[in-house]
């Protein structure tokens, strides 16, 4: 009976002890519409601007917490705040379970969440992975320059054209930045002054350059902003960026979710443009904390939530898939599991799939993961030494994009965050045909360009085609003053593959033999050229 009741008490002081975070969602906030009527109060103007662009509205979730709840908050017994989000009207608390659940009481509380699942429903067990393993292997210290992975999503072409991601703003959410304000290689970046600021959400300061046991974020951060004369240029060597640290990596707990969204509600005040993530979520220290791959629906993580609101506040999110390919996980990890945020695979200098590349899977249902890839196996990254070196990982396919299309987005000012998405796959390899292992390929951020400077601009003077899309006989409708037209026809290579005379006789082009996808027709007469788009369907 001894034994009994000291088992019983164990288990009483364990349940009683045990430290367990959740995320505490509150009823309301003060003063909202008054706030709303003032955006500048919550907004910078940057921030007033970008939404006012693409057609966002400022609503509830701009307005911040109150303050007073999460006063509240901190002074119930055992209870420790450790992150709040505006955009959920929540926070982020630790302490026992007994204590957690007694904040129900509080009449601001409207509903609880644990981290640990056992606590509220179903259960989301799976082992741990580390995410950093594959990135931390230094391949070869060696110099040499990013032409490969430039080249291979075409983003070359565009800083030849002077897009360089002059005027678009970058937040980059990673684990450690040091050495990124004294290093040479971000000297260029620094006289710019296109280093804009930061903050470390995980340790409370602004100091966001000391090493606080990762250098992940500096070599993030140099595939897109480093530039090391005829040796190593970023994806984006022009753009201006925030640093934030979010990420713990002495530890694996969803407080680090938290973190992220604190982030992102900071980089959706400032105006970003773009966030680059390369960090992502599945399992934890805490068993009970963890998800398990059927999670990945872009809709039970915390932070693919709060990804996809960043998304719907105007900013796109480029997301690493992840590094579990060759692992039991396999699948792509949160937040890149969102449906509204490109989610970067990564492929080798050949253009090849690589095994750690994680995969897309059956819980990402009516969507495409990953969406993209770019190079990832043994890229180009400077160290926070100011040493060029390759490194393995999603980790970096993810910012070379997300630089690429920081220059993109430069050449298309008027685009909003959705389409230029949609231009970067519409112009990836495989688009017609996606797969699993690279999404729709790997862009070509030139035609992105061209696809959508097509849809841009008017009809060449009169001339008209039709229907569009098309499924056999492209028409072309020629004005009056033109008697002869030249037609051509290039596929999403950049390959001319029909050339043909339009004449008042013959004003018919057959593509029944082409494959379904998105090509460009090129108008010329002796005076005017003009390309535009159209989609070619099935036959079926």
């Amino acid at each position: 009976m001894k034994n009994i009741f000291t088992v019983l008490l164990l288990i009483f002081i364990t349940k009683s002890f045990a430290q367990e975070d959740a995320w505490i969602y509150l009823t309301d906030k003060p003063n909202v519409s008054t706030v709303l009527a003032n955006p500048t109060s919550i907004l910078t103007q940057k921030a007033i601007d970008r939404k006012q662009r693409h057609n966002i509205t400022i609503d509830e979730r701009d307005v911040p917490v109150n303050e007073i709840y999460i006063s509240d908050l901190k002074a119930q017994t055992g209870i420790t705040v450790l992150a709040k989000s505006k955009w959920f009207n929540a926070a982020h608390v630790r302490g026992t379970e007994d204590n957690i659940k007694a904040l129900s009481n509080l009449t601001f509380v409207e509903t609880i969440d644990f981290a640990n699942q056992n606590l509220n429903t179903a259960s989301r067990r799976a082992s741990r992975l580390n995410k950093t393993e594959i990135e931390d292997e230094t391949i070869a210290f060696t110099y040499g320059d990013t032409q490969n992975q430039v080249e291979m999503i075409n983003a070359d072409n565009l800083h030849l054209a002077d897009y360089t991601g002059e005027g678009i703003t970058i937040a980059v959410m990673d684990s450690g930045f040091p050495n990124v304000n004294t290093m040479g290689a971000f000297q260029r970046l620094r006289e710019n002054n296109d280093l804009l600021d930061g903050y470390d959400f995980v340790d409370r300061t602004s100091d966001v350059y000391a090493f606080t046991g990762s250098n992940h974020g500096t070599k993030v951060l140099s595939t897109m902003a480093a530039f090391v004369q005829d040796q190593f240029v970023g994806t984006a060597p022009d753009a201006s960026y925030y640093l934030f640290r979010t990420e713990d990596s002495g530890s694996e707990n969803p407080v680090e979710e938290s973190y992220w969204v604190e982030a992102a509600e900071r980089a959706d005040s400032l105006g970003v443009d773009l966030i680059n993530t390369s960090l992502g979520y599945t399992t934890y220290d805490n068993s009970n904390y963890s998800y398990s791959p059927a999670d990945m629906n872009g809709q039970t993580a915390y932070i693919s939530k709060g990804a996809s609101i960043a998304a719907e506040k105007g900013i796109l999110v480029v997301v690493s898939a992840g590094n579990a390919g060759a692992t039991d996980w396999q699948t792509v990890g949160a937040p890149g599991d969102s449906p509204d945020v490109l989610s970067i695979g990564g492929v080798d200098g050949n253009g090849d799939y690589v095994s750690f590349s994680s995969q897309g899977g059956i819980a990402q249902i009516g969507y495409q993961k990953p969406d993209v890839v770019a190079r990832g196996g043994a890229a180009y990254v400077v160290s926070e030494f100011n040493s060029i070196v390759q490194n393995n990982g999603t980790s970096f396919s993810s910012p070379i994009l997300c630089g690429g299309i920081a220059s993109l987005w430069q050449a298309l000012p008027n685009a909003s965050p959705t389409e230029i998405k949609d231009y970067v796959r519409q112009s990836a390899s495989q688009f017609n045909t996606p797969d699993d292992f690279l999404g729709y390929g790997i862009p070509d951020l030139d035609l992105a360009k061209n696809l959508a400077l097509s849809l841009d601009e008017e009809q060449l003077g009169d001339f008209i085609f039709y229907p569009n899309p098309v499924k056999s006989n492209l028409n072309i409708v020629l004005p009056s003053t033109v008697n002869q037209l030249e037609v051509s026809v290039y596929n999403q290579l950049g390959q001319e593959i029909l050339n043909q005379v339009i004449t008042e006789n013959s004003k018919t082009i057959n593509v029944s033999s082409f494959t379904a996808g998105i090509y460009l027709i090129r108008f010329s007469t002796q005076n005017i050229s003009k390309t535009l788009k159209f989609i070619k369907s099935s036959n079926e």
